[in-house]
């Protein structure tokens, strides 16, 4: 009895690792793949889309193609960009014959990799496990599209539409609303799709700022990396440990070098210096979010440091002083306010790339 009970679990495990399609195709969990199957959720995502007759839709990972079969009959061309060559296959024979076939390109290939073509909108139901870069690839795709429609894990859609004050409002989401305007359009329960991931998801709509808000993209890392090191403690605790200080005296001092070196020239501050040293700009975006009870080790209490180190600290302090921000918390700070903290610093020649 208990070996027939082995065997039946042992078959229940190969089954959800492997979920069969109808036509035999199996889907691997690993790679993320899990194909919506209800039809009305299909339909609604189609509908809030908002897609024209004339607009090229690009899809991430169409898998067997229902959501595929509705952007086409939507829009006027529907690029898909999939992995997995088995489902290129699946998706070439399913619409193999068919008046759609002559509007469906299929790219087989890793899209984070890929040079994605023009499209007006994206529309797509992602492996989980390229959010973050996927993310950041669509926002600096140029030319600008007018929008994307992207099915996240529920707690990663809710980072980016979060709000200051809200308790996973972090980096993450202050670099996606500087480049687009983020909102949140529906729930969706793990049910809906075969095999069901462990987790809920959420349909978002990202869309590109225009203008976008021009800054300098290692700079404004660097200054993010900082203030979300401890997101809930105040910046004048933040901008008084040892380490930044030192980091930013270092970089002060070399750009008043090259500034001495170039006669007044203007600093090219694209010049690869990451004072940080903490990698990609995207690379960890979501190691902010709580923070609650961490000491500051680093701390510098008024009066420990002298002569120089003591006047550049003062500079750091008078900065925040005079935008009010000193006893302020980046949880709290919205995306105009980092904007001009940030522009107070560079204004006193303190720059973080």
């Amino acid at each position: 009895m208990a070996g027939g009970k082995a065997k039946k679990e042992k078959t229940k495990a190969k089954v959800a690792a492997h979920a069969p399609y109808q036509g035999g195709l199996s889907f691997h969990k690993s790679k993320g793949q899990h194909i919506l199957k209800n039809p009305l959720l299909v339909d609604s995502i189609v509908q809030k889309s908002g897609i024209k007759s004339t607009d090229v839709v690009l899809e991430i990972g169409p898998g067997t193609g229902n959501l595929t079969k509705k952007l086409l009959e939507a829009g006027k061309m529907v690029i898909a960009v999939e992995v997995d060559p088995r489902m290129v296959l699946e998706l070439q024979r399913r619409f193999q014959g068919t008046p759609l076939s002559n509007r469906l390109k299929v790219i087989q290939g890793d899209v984070l990799k890929t040079d994605l073509p023009y499209f007006d909108i994206c529309v797509a139901n992602i492996p989980y496990q390229i959010s973050s870069p996927l993310t950041f690839k669509l926002l600096n795709h140029q030319p600008a599209f007018r929008c994307a429609i992207i099915m996240f894990q529920r707690e990663f859609a809710m980072r980016l539409v979060a709000q200051p004050g809200d308790k996973l409002y972090c980096r993450l989401t202050v670099n996606t609303q500087l480049l687009a305007r983020v909102s949140h359009l529906l729930k969706v329960g793990k049910n809906n799709f075969r095999p069901p991931p462990k987790v809920d998801s959420s349909v978002v709509r990202i869309e590109p700022r225009k203008p976008r808000i021009e800054v300098k993209q290692k700079e404004w890392d660097g200054f993010l990396r900082i203030c979300f090191n401890r997101k809930n403690k105040m910046l004048g605790s933040i901008f008084r440990q040892k380490s930044v200080l030192a980091m930013l005296e270092k970089n002060y001092n070399t750009v008043q070098a090259l500034n001495l070196g170039q006669q007044g020239a203007p600093v090219d501050e694209g010049n690869g210096m990451d004072i940080m040293g903490l990698g990609d700009s995207n690379d960890d975006l979501m190691e902010d979010i709580d923070d609650d009870g961490v000491d500051d080790e680093m701390e510098v209490e008024d009066g420990d440091a002298v002569g120089e180190a003591s006047e550049f600290k003062n500079k750091v302090l008078n900065v925040l002083k005079e935008g009010d921000f000193e006893e302020k918390r980046s949880s709290k700070l919205t995306l105009q306010e980092f904007l001009y903290l940030l522009s107070l610093f560079n204004k006193a020649g303190i720059h973080f790339s």
